[in-house]
């Protein structure tokens, strides 16, 4: 498992009745990886892993390995409501072919730091598959402190990325003055990944990747090359799209952005519904003006 590159936080597709389309998964995550993608990170927010049960998210790590074989990585997000939950989540993905997972905080419950870590402790102690940490203070409410990394760094050889997702950019750096390149990190919210590739993060765990595969690509390419003029030219075009990210109806849009390309379906599950009227509309036309002024060299395969 390499982390770096662009990891599309995968979006779940689903059938008119609402059950996992495991053939339209398949056809995304190769999709994906055509385009340029480093691998994918399967059951997410984005991918709405918390509406799936169990026996369906060993279902789409299974898909996503089998589809993509040596190709390219499949990371397994573990989220739940329970610590135990967690660790069986983390068992099922490691037997299902996963190349590595990303750990979520306990869901609603919002602990201090002993109750946090040790939940983190008992979800790494639970698999032999390098780990990624996911710190989502926002969405989430827990904030694991670069301290904390370090901590849980120290205790754990199989820690060894970090998804930073608080929107500071001050954070990456003081997670890399702190614990050197012990970890690799990753940019996990899409209108900071120029500033987070500065600060020295590896890869882009990226939303809007699943409807523009190759823009997200060519963007974290010429960041990563030093173009900053360029980068900074596709990031401009780029940025209202890549803010749908961080609205909190950001499944709906992304998922509605990959239906108007015609590389997925708006469906969510309850209790999320799909966009109507005005929310719609400005959405596609959001997408539609970013399309007409879409740099050539960016365009989509």
């Amino acid at each position: 498992m390499d982390w770096k590159g662009v990891l599309p936080a995968v979006t779940t597709p689903f059938t008119a009745d609402l059950s996992v389309d495991m053939d339209a998964l398949s056809v995304h995550c190769r999709w994906l990886i055509d385009q340029g993608c480093s691998g994918v990170v399967v059951l997410g927010s984005l991918g709405e892993g918390g509406t799936l049960d169990r026996s369906e998210r060993t279902g789409v790590v299974t898909a996503a390995c089998r589809t993509l074989g040596s190709r390219a990585p499949v990371v397994a997000a573990v989220s739940a409501l329970t610590t135990r939950a967690s660790v069986d989540l983390a068992r099922d993905a490691e037997a299902a072919g996963a190349a590595g997972l990303m750990i979520l905080p306990p869901y609603v419950y919002r602990g201090d730091w002993r109750e946090t870590s040790a939940h983190f402790d008992a979800a790494l102690r639970a698999t032999s598959l390098p780990c990624m940490l996911y710190n989502n203070p926002v969405a989430y409410g827990t904030d694991v402190r670069p301290e904390e990394l370090l901590e849980l760094a120290e205790e754990h050889p199989t820690l060894v990325a970090v998804k930073e997702s608080s929107a500071d950019v001050r954070r990456i750096t003081a997670i890399r003055a702190l614990l050197g390149d012990r970890l690799a990190i990753s940019v996990g919210v899409d209108d900071a990944v120029l500033e987070g590739v500065d600060a020295g993060a590896s890869s882009w765990v990226a939303g809007l990747a699943n409807a523009l595969p190759a823009e997200s690509v060519e963007l974290f390419r010429r960041a990563t090359a030093g173009d900053r003029a360029g980068a900074f030219e596709l990031y401009r075009w780029f940025l209202p799209l890549l803010r749908m990210d961080t609205s909190p109806k950001f499944v709906q849009l992304i998922k509605l952005l990959q239906s108007e390309v015609g590389r997925g379906s708006s469906r969510v599950r309850p209790p999320r519904l799909e966009l109507v009227g005005e929310e719609r509309a400005a959405a596609v036309e959001t997408l539609r003006r970013a399309l007409a002024e879409r740099p050539s060299a960016a365009a989509s395969g």
